[in-house]
């Protein structure tokens, strides 16, 4: 298991320096020093090892989150600490990963949708709510609708046809979006400390 764990660690890295669809099961031997004799012996294709690493990674992903949820003070600490994590986990991402997954590897796609429309839609609902009780967001907000239109804009981020990454950086289209999510969604009390986490004084 330890040699198979190497693997899904190399690709992932390969993956996600240089993309999906251009790292081939040789650049995965040779990045390992390994031959492709016992490559194959543990993946059968590199299909496999997509697969493998998409689950690998959302796993570790979900726990992550459900550790930063856990300890956070407020539904804003929650949505800032998220944001830093993010960061640090995109900021050397290729931009065309989630099209190679979605174009060229179905199973690995179908793996990323299913964390995607049920555990962060989840998180993000649960995080609604737990402002609204915490009177950061207004009490009248449609959970439901809110809910699906941030994860809208999550996956919309990456969307290169939108925002060419010649152009354009996911981090900082993520974070403005999140920020105009926010400001929408905030009460007073909510807006003030929004505030403060970003390290602005605006005059009332």
């Amino acid at each position: 298991m330890e040699i198979k764990h190497r693997i899904l660690q190399s690709a992932e890295a390969l993956f996600m320096r240089n993309g999906i669809k251009s790292v081939s099961m040789d650049d995965i031997a040779q990045h390992l020093a390994m031959s492709k004799k016992t490559l194959y012996k543990w993946f059968e294709n590199k299909d496999q090892i997509v697969l493998a690493v998409a689950e690998h990674h959302l796993q570790m992903e979900e726990a992550e989150c459900c550790r930063m949820f856990e300890q956070a003070e407020n539904a804003l600490d929650e949505l800032f600490q998220m944001m830093t994590w993010a960061k640090r986990q995109f900021q050397d991402v290729h931009p065309g990963i989630f099209y190679d997954l979605k174009k060229y590897y179905p199973a690995a796609w179908a793996v990323w949708e299913k964390h995607k429309n049920f555990f962060i839609l989840e998180k993000i609902s649960d995080n609604l709510r737990r402002g609204m009780a915490e009177g950061l967001y207004r009490a009248d907000l449609n959970v439901e609708v809110l809910s699906r239109l941030h994860l809208a804009e999550i996956e919309l981020a990456f969307n290169a046809d939108l925002f060419p990454a010649r152009q354009y950086n996911p981090n900082t289209i993520h974070f403005i979006f999140l920020e105009h999510f926010l400001l929408g969604v905030a009460t007073l009390k909510g807006h003030k400390l929004i505030n403060q986490y970003r390290h602005v004084t605006e005059e009332e």
